[in-house]
């Protein structure tokens, strides 16, 4: 069963199409790298995936459900968690209480980065971008999602972090529930390393994927003009 399966996607903005019938495959117990320069669609495309954003057209299947007409909460029940671009967290909360407000055991992050119980009583805007990453990535966990959609997990983040943030992830996606993960990345070390498969998004169209094992590092760099 394919966890995410993506057909003809098309969405707009301001009156504008900014997707052009994408399609796109996420395997359970795979990870999927989105890549593309500035201004792709990419971002458009994650909130496009999980209803935040409108869809004009195209068919959406999470986990064999169709998930076209759901709404956000609709296709969150479905076992898929968030990390969107910025994070997302609140930073008057502290990082204890940014987890117990998220669904699931704040217990599961804390393992998953252990730093978190070290900063647990510190405000989430006082966190450094690592630790705002780790605390961001910690909460979706908590959910133990089928599948995981991350914004820019690397953005911002130290190299140190980076690695420990790739090394979790490589532990949940192998975890006997055989989860997914998509994510947007610029850090193309991070993406080539950890990922299985891929696509370069150009002006709102998939430009070319498959598996990174099969691609040429240089020929990808060379879309993405790095």
């Amino acid at each position: 069963m394919i966890m995410l399966e993506a057909r003809g996607l098309t969405a707009s903005h301001a009156g504008a199409r900014v997707l052009w019938d994408v399609d796109l495959e996420v395997e359970p117990g795979r990870a999927f790298a989105l890549l593309g320069r500035n201004g792709a669609g990419k971002t458009t495309l994650l909130r496009t995936l999980m209803g935040l954003h409108p869809l004009d057209s195209g068919q959406l299947h999470i986990a064999g459900v169709d998930a076209t007409r759901l709404p956000a909460h609709g296709r969150a029940a479905l076992g898929i968690a968030y990390v969107p671009q910025g994070r997302g967290i609140f930073p008057r909360l502290t990082v204890e209480e940014n987890l117990r407000i998220a669904d699931g055991d704040p217990r599961i992050a804390m393992e998953a980065f252990p730093k978190l119980s070290e900063v647990r009583s510190r405000l989430g805007g006082n966190l450094s971008g690592g630790e705002q990453q780790q605390l961001a990535v910690g909460r979706a966990l908590m959910a133990q999602p089928r599948l995981l959609i991350l914004d820019e997990p690397t953005e911002g983040v130290q190299p140190s972090v980076v690695s420990e943030i790739q090394e979790t992830l490589r532990r949940f996606v192998a975890t006997e529930f055989s989860p997914a993960v998509l994510l947007v990345e610029q850090h193309l070390d991070f993406a080539w390393s950890f990922a299985d498969r891929f696509a370069v998004l150009e002006n709102g169209r998939v430009a070319c994927s498959g598996a990174l094992k099969d691609a040429v590092r240089a020929d990808v760099e060379e879309m993405l003009h790095v």
